[in-house]
């Protein structure tokens, strides 16, 4: 074997090795960071027929704080950064499936549904009618009796504050104070 071609061999031979090393690092740089996140559709909603009535006998089979619905709509850029920055995230999958059940909402459908007192209509009359969702995301709260005891509307700022909102509902804060007095209260023992 002549210098030239042997030069030639060990230099992509350095090559492919360099390639593979990067490709490895890459992977493990990925499957680091998918540790971290599951897909909301599959892992932070829960599947439901529509009969929301239902839905209430079984979280409280299943001793569950309440029912919390993310009224949504496919082109809200809010919605999207909620389900790509906070409800993909496992802590808060955990926490909000061991509280809750968790069901979406399309604010424009035409899905028949069942509303919390056993009343048929579509998930458009649900949001628009019954629960005057006119903006989204809007997150609200039911508890075992079908009441709305908290709504939320538009994106939490972060994680934690998602998780404190979360919380606050299923500590039953609601019934002392405003989400944003609970929020500040927080916040100040926090930074103590």
């Amino acid at each position: 074997m002549s210098i030239g071609i042997y030069s030639k061999f060990i230099t992509t031979n350095i090559r492919i090795k360099s390639v593979t090393f990067l490709v490895l690092c890459f992977g493990l740089v990925l499957s680091s960071f998918a540790g971290t996140s599951k897909n909301p559709e599959e892992h932070f909603f829960d599947a439901t027929f529509g009969d929301f009535s239902e839905e209430l006998e079984t979280a409280k089979e299943q001793g569950k704080q309440g029912i919390l619905i993310f009224f949504e709509m496919d082109e809200c850029p809010f919605c999207h950064w909620m389900k790509t920055n906070v409800l993909n995230q496992i802590a808060v999958q955990e926490y909000y499936k061991k509280n809750f059940l968790i069901f979406s909402v399309d604010i424009e459908g035409d899905v028949e549904m069942t509303n919390f007192q056993g009343k048929a209509m579509t998930q458009k009359d649900f949001a628009f009618k019954e629960n005057r969702v006119r903006a989204t995301p809007v997150i609200a709260f039911f508890d075992l009796q079908g009441k709305r005891v908290m709504r939320f509307t538009g994106r939490t700022g972060s994680v934690d504050e998602f998780l404190l909102l979360g919380q606050y509902v299923a500590d039953k804060e609601y019934e002392k104070t405003k989400f944003s007095k609970y929020k500040r209260a927080h916040k100040a023992k926090k930074s103590q």
